[in-house]
């Protein structure tokens, strides 16, 4: 398996200084990153857990249903310029259109892939990963004569065999990752193969025990005779490996019987099965790129699983017209082909802002925070089923990253014309969320110009599997209400910011099943001369904003710990001074329950409050309206690093707002903070 030459450097992260960086010391405080182990001896130490950054790179996302479906299944492998480019920033990077992966329908089992001795997925991949269901996979490599030398140490005893394959399951099981890739690329002495069947045997099994449901998946390469032989195939000579862990990655040269005959081969394990695609297109059956779906074609035919190969071929190569429109339509070759065979399980609360991991501003409950660029794939909300766009359409509807947020950097843009007693919709979610006596409250927000008006449709299916559609709405809609089962009025209230509409009710379902959610753009009966944001539009013009979707029982509520619950700590503090007499900090604040509970939050939002001093010298107040957002934490430990302190400020207050998994967030006077005095005069 080798990677494409990449087309782009990676952007650096911007520096004070342009005097070269010294060595990394992964020990000392820095911005915190992601990072590969590169020797068998740092694994064999266990010297990542000294690292400073061990603690940031914890995914924090569990995943709901860790059992394989007995379908065939889609694995899709990074590997893009080297691995660990803007994703290796745990806290977060600059670059707003960096890249992504937001079609997490369609693939099964994502694999983090470097040519790194021991590539670690960087959490912000395993966190978004598993908030829809989907396994994350870290890759172990030998390759060259390096590799050799690796395998020399590696396989040298049964014990030694045993031992690393502990280390390497105990990685994925404290960074909260699901498994391993293993790809021996290297020819091996007959003598070796026992050893290094142990090796996998010993892996998986460590593996399963440690965390059921975790996959251990054999590259073909190395076959049972120590050849460096791709086969192209399951056969004889790398079934044994097949046989003693939870899959094959069959590389991606084959031929079109290749599927078939390798189903017969692997018998009822044929799922496990995963032919490989390279979308580079480098000898893969179709070609790859936009021809990517003729491999797909082939094995969907077969019924056997997928593997695919650097999708990020779309954004290394810059395909036109434009990054999200190229890679919409990309997935959306592999989606018409493949079928979406994945069904979103959840257990209520379930809540999503649309959140792409990457943009130009941020929200919080409507509130524009940040107008910095930047991108975290932690900071994915669950994500939108956005079909390619019929050009027949009268309305677009895309996530628009420049247009406002009401959390975070994303929303569901709806754009176009609409002419009166007519109305659009677009499924954009689906699931199977199983409904009790407790009546589902729903929440959602919306920012709509002139006369548009936009509600949701939700499709309930009863154990008779009836279906029944309810519009939600906070608008008289008679012209439209005979095309639904039901419409209901929210009750409809201003957000804090101005333009967001927020709508709210309650329905009783018991014993139904929500299955699906529509966006429906429609005009309201009365005529309006304005929009809720003011303006006002031609008669046809249509423009609306969904800017998040909460659904939970009526009885849930967020529990928010008090503030002093909490022990909030400051450690590696650094402070630097220049001539001018302001200050740079650097500092790591961590926070802990006092009762040493679990946490139960998906992130926490960061602020500063810079307190200055009053005439005489004594602190003064700051109004918290004049909070300074920092960014967003998934784990209980955040970095601030080159903090500017004018002077004159007195103390520094840091604000950690928990945030809940329905998408409310703590009121800042209620949170949990650090305060530190300022150093010196």
């Amino acid at each position: 398996m080798s990677t494409p030459k990449p087309t782009s450097e990676p952007e650096p992260q911007p520096s004070a200084s342009s005097e070269p960086p010294p060595p990394f010391d992964p020990t000392q405080p820095s911005v915190p990153i992601s990072y590969p182990i590169k020797t068998l001896q740092e694994l064999e130490s266990r010297s990542y857990f000294e690292s400073f950054h061990y603690p940031f790179n914890k995914a924090s996302v569990p995943i709901l249903d860790s059992s394989s479906p007995n379908r065939r299944r889609l694995l899709v492998c990074h590997d893009m310029a080297g691995g660990y480019l803007d994703d290796k920033w745990i806290q977060g990077g600059t670059i707003p259109n960096a890249y992504a992966i937001w079609h997490w329908h369609l693939i099964d089992v994502f694999v983090y892939f470097s040519h790194n001795l021991i590539t670690l997925p960087p959490p912000c991949w395993t966190n978004t990963a598993h908030r829809h269901g989907v396994k994350v996979l870290g890759t172990f490599i030998t390759e060259w004569d390096e590799g050799r030398a690796v395998c020399d140490v590696l396989l040298s005893t049964k014990e030694s065999a045993q031992m690393y394959a502990e280390r390497l399951a105990e990685l994925a099981v404290d960074l909260g990752f699901d498994g391993w890739l293993i790809n021996m690329e290297v020819n091996l002495d007959p003598g070796q193969i026992s050893n290094l069947k142990e090796f996998v045997d010993h892996l998986s099994l460590r593996m399963h025990s440690s965390l059921p449901g975790s996959l251990v998946i054999w590259y073909d390469s190395v076959t049972i005779d120590g050849n460096l032989s791709w086969q192209d195939q399951l056969n004889k000579y790398n079934k044994p490996f097949f046989d003693i862990c939870d899959g094959i990655f069959v590389n991606y040269t084959w031929k079109e019987d290749y599927p078939r005959l390798s189903a017969a081969v692997a018998g009822d394990r044929k799922y496990d099965v995963y032919m490989g695609i390279d979308v580079f297109g480098r000898n893969t059956y179709g070609g790859g790129q936009w021809n990517t779906n003729v491999a797909l074609d082939v094995l969907r035919k077969n019924d056997i699983s997928a593997a695919i190969f650097a999708p990020g071929w779309v954004y290394e190569t810059k395909q036109p017209p434009d990054f999200e429109t190229a890679q919409n339509s990309w997935w959306g070759l592999v989606e018409r082909s493949w079928g979406v065979l994945r069904n979103y399980s959840g257990a209520l609360p379930f809540y999503t802002n649309f959140d792409q991991g990457r943009g130009y501003h941020l929200s919080v409950d409507g509130d524009n925070v940040s107008d910095a660029t930047w991108c975290n794939i932690s900071c994915q909300g669950f994500q939108p089923l956005l079909e390619l766009a019929d050009p027949t359409n009268s309305i677009k509807v895309l996530v628009d990253l420049k247009e406002a947020s009401y959390s975070g950097g994303g929303n569901i843009t709806f754009k176009g014309s609409l002419e009166e007693q007519t109305y659009f919709e677009r499924k954009v979610l689906q699931g199977e969320f199983h409904l009790s006596e407790l009546p589902i409250h729903y929440i959602y927000s919306v920012k709509s110009d002139a006369n548009s008006s936009l509600g949701l449709k939700l499709v309930f299916t009863s154990n008779s599997n009836q279906m029944m559609s309810m519009l939600l709405t906070s608008r008289a809609v008679n012209h439209i209400s005979s095309k639904f089962s039901k419409v209901i009025m929210t009750s409809e209230h201003k957000g804090v910011s101005p333009g967001w509409v927020i709508n709210e009710g309650a329905i009783a379902m018991n014993g139904y099943t929500l299955t699906e959610i529509h966006a429906v753009c429609y005009r309201s009966d009365s005529s309006l001369s304005e929009g809720n944001d003011g303006t006002v539009a031609s008669p046809s013009d249509y423009f609306a904003l969904l800017g998040h979707i909460t659904l939970k029982t009526s009885d849930y509520k967020p529990d928010f710990p008090v503030s002093s619950s909490w022990l909030v700590d400051g450690k590696y503090i650094k402070w630097t001074s220049d001539s001018q007499g302001s200050k740079t900090l650097n500092i790591k604040i961590s926070w802990t329950l006092k009762d040493g509970k679990s946490f139960l939050f998906p992130k926490y939002n960061l602020y500063l409050v810079k307190l200055s001093k009053q005439a005489g010298g004594n602190p003064g107040t700051t109004s918290e309206h004049e909070k300074e957002y920092l960014g967003v934490a998934q784990v209980n430990c955040f970095y601030v690093s080159d903090l500017k302190v004018p002077s004159g400020t007195s103390s520094l207050k840091f604000i950690i707002q928990v945030c809940s998994v329905d998408g409310t967030v703590q009121e800042l006077d209620e949170s949990p903070y650090y305060q530190l005095e300022a150093e010196g005069p």
